[in-house]
């Protein structure tokens, strides 16, 4: 009996918790992260959103540092819906977030030209200011770029992407993640299921579809 309760603990979906999952988000996200936690937590967030992505395409690559653990207890549950957001944000436009290095016209094989033409699309996604909506696009271009790498056999260049993502991070994202009190807060894209809330969702990933586009243009231009 106590067995079979553990195992369907394990097994309760993220979104159906509920004196479990405040008590944890409690826990971890009642005192604010310092800088270098946002950045560390940011860079686990998008090596399991990229390893999420190489798995769909039936890529292999090594996610394992060192000095970055696995994503667990709320964290864990942050990833989930970050990966589920990018889901919904590249079924709107499947081919936006696809072959981006073909896109941008660059080569993979130079792990500065991926980092300088990763930093400046992102940088460019949030030139107006910045959203969840944004924040997803810019892990969907890390992914994106991340699966060109692999293909392309530069699978070593993902590592220079995760760092990448990391430093923009650190440059432009730490004071509103802060204001937003961290990660958890992108929970409330998924946790509430309110109409208005899901529209004011959808409404922000077309902006960012077109933000998106618009900082690809910036890029091929400069």
């Amino acid at each position: 009996m106590f067995c079979s309760c553990q195992t369907n603990m394990r097994h309760m979906n993220v979104f159906e918790r509920s004196s479990v999952f405040a008590a944890e988000m409690m826990e971890v996200f009642d005192r604010t992260p310092t800088e270098k936690e946002f950045v560390c937590q940011s860079k686990e967030l998008c090596r399991d959103f990229i390893h999420s992505r190489l798995i769909r395409e039936g890529l292999s690559w090594s996610k394992v540092e060192s000095d970055l653990p696995e994503p667990h207890g709320a964290l864990a549950d942050v990833s989930i819906v970050l990966l589920k957001l990018g889901d919904e944000l590249e079924c709107m436009r499947p081919y936006v977030y696809r072959n981006i290095a073909k896109q941008l016209n660059i080569s993979v094989a130079v792990e500065a030209v991926v980092s300088d033409a990763f930093l400046s699309v992102a940088t460019e996604i949030i030139v107006m200011g910045i959203t969840w909506g944004k924040v997803v696009a810019i892990y969907a271009v890390a992914a994106g770029l991340a699966v060109d790498c692999v293909r392309q056999g530069h699978p070593v260049v993902v590592h220079a992407i995760v760092d990448s993502l990391g430093e923009f991070v650190h440059r432009n994202l730490v004071p509103w993640l802060r204001k937003r009190g961290g990660w958890g807060d992108i929970l409330k894209c998924v946790v509430n299921m309110d109409s208005r809330a899901r529209a004011h969702w959808l409404s922000t990933a077309v902006f960012t579809w077109r933000q998106f586009l618009k900082a690809m243009y910036i890029y091929l231009t400069k």
